[in-house]
């Protein structure tokens, strides 16, 4: 909302305060500074407050405001005073407001930074989380304009906003003053108040999952009069799923006297079926669903799965048609699924939801599906049921315009009924918040992502979000370090899902390979290795095994302490008419799970060629109930808390969802399911993400952190100054390098040291360099076109002498130009050792990364680098230069020394603590960095400042606007 002209000209109104949020009850909300347009507003406001309330907030009965106070209220200059307001339907429902004070509670202005804060919540929504949420923003919007604390006084008696201050999890001090509770917040950002603040956040977009996935009544909006189309079809799967609350049908068109469609009643508006309807789903034409959507805000509705298309997909028109219907749902606290959206299911037995265009419902089990794609959504579906695979819930999303893969992250991860989350995403429209969920989320239970739209630089029509500019394999980087198994094909997405449902996770990559086919276990063998595992020689049980054969070997091979997991390879078994024989899956299914469920909880899977029924045998289940089990521990390692050769000790997860319990997938069921595959490729290639995934728990259970002797050598406060200075007070936007010397002092004040150059515009310069650096140096070019380019003969190393530096630098220009172009520089030499690269750079979406790998042309053409998100711990430091296809290069490779991977660890350390504290540092390049035996030398070192960008992820919550 823009104000009026007569709005303080103090300051212009800062429409960057506004945001969407969602509340402790799922339902939505917008906050936004108040204006002096909103007077009649204020005043409506306050008269739907109680007594008592207004009592709490004036310290005395208080029944109306004068004009005084409503002008005093509505008039702001947006930087000593501000007030924000909480609007539904356009109308406020809370307010805050705080007055810049000085020392002696004066009203002031800057360098005051203290200021007063007062809230008020209408009754009918106390409890919804209103008054914590508005204590976020209106912090947010503090610091911005420099106040560090509030003061509030607090009656007694008002334990509802004296928790809220408590529970926020800032630094504060309370006194008990003149009959009041005086109260003082630190707004400084901490790890307590970030905690409070992420756990709010996901109990709240959680609930608004679970508002539109058990709903107690539903109503499809479009349902035809006839037979047929979009509408008539959901509602028709809606009752042939045994929904298990009230449905109804709308459609404008209704006759007065319609009566039933498919029995269910029918209405032609919301208003007239006579009780709040908890979900819509909008079948209608695009035109027609601002009318629908309306209808739905103004009788109560919940939550939209909008069907209709004609949006984002359709170009520059639709995708402001989808910006305005979000913004419309949301006026009205919905939340929307869609639009273009296949829909949802929820297969809980408590509700049986299908309100989705699938004709059936699939099987209950404990997989959870997300997808952007309806297309991906109808092939996912079938090859799960093919499959006999058994699904919690299934989202189809469409356009994802509101309510996305995130949101479905944050319900699983406290859901329990689902063990597996698979996603099929073609866009991450805040990826810094989506490793952050997914990290969290696979610490309780496995995350499998297929990303589409890989490499096609742009993201899919429909899909209005932001574009990340760092390349796919630095994506995928990320979020294996957040613990996501990802795949690339929804294939192989289906393929580990089954297996990580169905089995426990190994304790490790040993792998028993049993079966009747000889030819068979070595494919099984080979694709073992090729993947990483350690197979055993393959057991071959001879095409005459029977049943129990299989039997007594898999129970043999699960009791052997040296094997981690068993491939079970099966080929049909051939009469003596030659003939393969039929009906001996189901026999050969029983004798598997018989074993499984006996043995110890190891993860089994089966390779088959046409065996009829074994697979469908082994996809039957007499449980889909979870049971704990502990996180296997790694071979040969104690797990924490379990004393030597005692008991196994369940190993702690880094977080246990709320009324939940950090179990395995599909724990040790009675006769569970056994996945089968049919190539020995694919269930290997499974069990291979489930081990990495198995050891990636292992590790997350005790997390890194950042060594604290690296506080010693930092100088935060003086590199802030620095880099204030040098960017000046009106900063250039799109930022500004540093020269050489700039860059230097700057990383000297996080104790990163770059060796000094100097310039040498000719011979005699140079010769002078080298006499004050000291020989041996080094002579190199730094024109952009020959920068790090040794292979081109823009280097000469090992110049002991005047004479050699003389005859080198003649060489140089010859060869390559003119000094004027080359741009040489004189450095003396370092000891010898392995040229590697450490880069830091800040992507708008994703945010900091940092990246790693050796100097040089092949690593560059291999694409041989490691990311990590920032900041880094000791333990991602460590993983980060191992990760690289060349380590061994730096652990003494063919007889050579191994290099001080301690020191290149400590300044990868020292880099990521730089780029965190300092959002100012877009990008970093240390190139080369030598690593020797002992110690390592930084020779080049090239530093970007710009005005930091928007951190969307340690803000006050706000859902995305894109």
């Amino acid at each position: 909302m823009e104000p009026s002209v007569e709005q303080s000209p103090h300051h212009a109104y800062p429409d960057h305060w506004e945001a969407d949020v969602v509340l402790r009850d799922g339902g939505t909300a917008r906050i936004r500074p108040i204006t002096t347009d909103d007077a009649e507003r204020l005043v409506s406001f306050y008269e739907q407050v109680s007594p008592e309330s207004k009592y709490y907030r004036f310290f005395a009965p208080y029944p109306r405001l004068s004009a005084k106070d409503v002008h005093r209220f509505t008039h702001h200059d947006y930087v000593d005073r501000v007030g924000l307001a909480v609007t539904v339907g356009g109308e406020f429902i809370a307010t805050v407001r705080y007055d810049r004070i000085d020392a002696h509670g004066r009203p002031a202005s800057a360098p005051a930074d203290e200021a007063e804060v007062a809230f008020l919540v209408q009754d009918a929504h106390q409890g919804r989380g209103v008054a914590s949420t508005l204590l976020e923003h209106i912090a947010a919007v503090a610091r911005e304009r420099g106040i560090r604390r509030f003061a509030a006084e607090v009656l007694p008696a008002n334990n509802k906003m004296i928790k809220v201050f408590r529970d926020a999890g800032y630094t504060q001090q309370r006194s008990f003053e003149d009959g009041s509770v005086h109260l003082t917040l630190d707004l400084e950002p901490t790890a307590e108040s970030l905690a409070v603040q992420r756990a709010r956040e996901q109990r709240a977009e959680a609930r608004s999952v679970q508002r539109l996935l058990a709903p107690g009544s539903v109503a499809v909006i479009g349902a035809g009069r006839n037979p047929g189309g979009v509408g008539r079809t959901v509602l028709r799967n809606l009752l042939g799923a045994g929904f298990t609350g009230r449905t109804y049908a709308v459609n404008s068109a209704f006759a007065a006297d319609q009566g039933t469609i498919d029995g269910v009643p029918a209405h032609r508006s919301l208003g007239e079926i006579g009780e709040t309807v908890d979900l819509a789903v909008v079948a209608v034409p695009a035109e027609r669903v601002p009318e629908a959507v309306a209808d739905c805000g103004e009788h109560g509705v919940q939550g939209l799965v909008v069907l209709s298309a004609g949006y984002a997909e359709w170009g520059a028109e639709g995708r402001e048609r989808q910006r305005e219907l979000v913004r419309q749902a949301r006026s009205y606290g919905m939340r929307i699924i869609g639009p273009n959206a296949f829909g949802i299911i929820n297969n809980s037995e408590a509700v049986r939801l299908n309100a989705s265009l699938a004709p059936e419902r699939p099987d209950s089990g404990r997989i959870g599906l997300f997808t952007q794609s309806g297309a991906i959504g109808i092939a996912l579906l079938s090859g799960l049921y093919r499959r006999g695979a058994g699904l919690s819930t299934f989202i189809s999303a469409g356009n994802r315009a509101d309510i996305s893969g995130n949101d479905f992250l944050q319900y699983w991860y406290e859901d329990a009924d689902t063990d597996v989350a698979l996603l099929y995403l073609e866009s991450l429209g805040n990826p810094r918040k989506f490793t952050r969920l997914a990290r969290r989320t696979a610490a309780v239970k496995p995350v499998v992502v297929v990303k589409g739209a890989r490499h096609s630089g742009s993201t899919p029509p429909g899909h209005a979000v932001p574009i990340s500019r760092i390349p796919d394999a630095t994506v995928s980087a990320l979020m294996r370090q957040a613990g996501v198994i990802r795949v690339d094909t929804v294939t192989e997405m289906v393929d580990a899902g089954l297996l990580l449902a169905d089995q426990p996770l190994p304790a490790g990559g040993r792998v028993a390979i049993l079966g009747n086919s000889e030819s068979l276990g070595l494919l099984t063998y080979d694709a073992c290795l090729a993947e990483g595992l350690r197979p055993r020689p393959p057991r071959d049980l001879t095409t005459g095994a029977t049943p129990q054969d299989f039997r007594d070997a898999l129970a043999e091979a699960l009791a052997d302490e040296g094997c981690d997991a068993v491939i079970v390879t099966a080929i049909p078994w051939v009469g003596e008419d030659g003939e393969a024989e039929q009906g001996d899956g189901e026999v050969l299914a029983t004798a598997l799970h018989t074993a499984a469920a006996a043995g110890p909880a190891k993860p089994v899977a089966v390779v088959h060629v046409e065996i009829g029924g074994l697979a469908e045998a082994l996809a039957a289940a007499t449980s889909t109930v979870a049971q704990q089990r502990p996180v296997p521990a790694t071979p040969g390692v104690t797990a924490p808390g379990r004393p030597s050769g005692g008991a196994p000790a369940t190993t702690p997860a880094p977080a246990t969802p709320p009324g939940g319990s950090a179990t395995e997938p599909a724990e040790a069921r009675a006769a569970g399911r056994i996945p089968a595959y049919p190539a020995a490729e694919r269930a290997v290639r499974a069990l291979a993400e489930a081990v990495k995934y198995a050891q990636w728990r292992r590790q997350a259970a005790i997390p890194g952190k950042v060594p604290e002797f690296l506080d010693d050598t930092i100088d935060e406060a003086g590199a802030a100054a620095r880099i204030e200075a040098l960017l000046g007070k009106d900063p250039d936007p799109r930022g500004r390098p540093l020269a050489h010397d700039e860059a230097r002092a700057l990383l000297a004040c996080y104790g990163i040291a770059v060796r000094p150059t100097l310039p040498a515009p000719d011979a005699e310069a140079a010769v002078a360099a080298a006499a004050q650096l000291g020989y041996p140096v080094a002579l190199k070019t730094t024109a952009p076109h020959l920068r790090h380019r040794a292979d081109l003969g823009g280097v000469r190393l090992d110049l002991a002498t005047e004479p050699a530096l003389r005859r080198a630098f003649g060489e140089l220009t010859d060869l390559l130009g003119k000094p004027a172009e080359l741009r040489p520089v004189v450095q003396a030499m370092a000891p010898r050792g392995v040229d590697t690269v450490v880069r830091a750079t800040i992507d708008p979406a994703a945010g900091a990364v940092l990246s790693f790998g050796l100097a040089g042309a092949p690593s560059e053409l291999l694409g041989d680098t490691a990311h990590r998100l920032v900041p880094a711990t000791d333990r991602d430091a460590a993983e980060l230069i191992r990760s690289i296809r060349a380590a061994p290069v730096l652990f003494g490779w063919r007889g050579s020394a191994p290099v001080d991977t301690a020191a290149l660890e400590e300044l990868l350390l020292r880099v990521s603590l730089l780029v965190d504290d300092h959002p100012e540092v877009v990008s970093i390049a240390l190139e080369p960095v030598v690593v020797a035996t002992q110690g390592l030398t930084v020779l080049g070192a090239s530093v970007r400042l710009s005005p930091p960008p928007a951190r969307t992820d340690i803000g006050p919550r706000r859902l995305s606007n894109y």
